[in-house]
């Protein structure tokens, strides 16, 4: 085998390998980028959770507060 096909074939081979550690690379950073969108996404859905409780919790008190006034005698205050 002469030198040239031997450069020739060692050059295919690394550029082979180059792009089949590349394609790795890039599936295991994808992969990371769909978890961090999964965990974002558990963390909004809780966030909501939150803001609904609170908002209850606020519909609750209003509630309360509009029966009293309701339940009161007009004249008194």
């Amino acid at each position: 085998m002469s030198f040239t096909s031997k450069v020739v074939l060692a050059s295919a081979c690394t550029f082979s390998l180059g792009i089949v550690g590349y394609v790795h690379f890039r599936q295991y950073l994808d992969r990371e980028a769909l978890h961090k969108g999964v965990l974002k996404d558990i963390e909004r859905r809780n966030q909501r959770k939150m803001e609904n409780l609170y908002a209850l919790q606020q519909q609750i008190e209003l509630t309360k507060q509009l029966q009293k006034a309701r339940d009161e005698p007009e004249g008194v205050t």
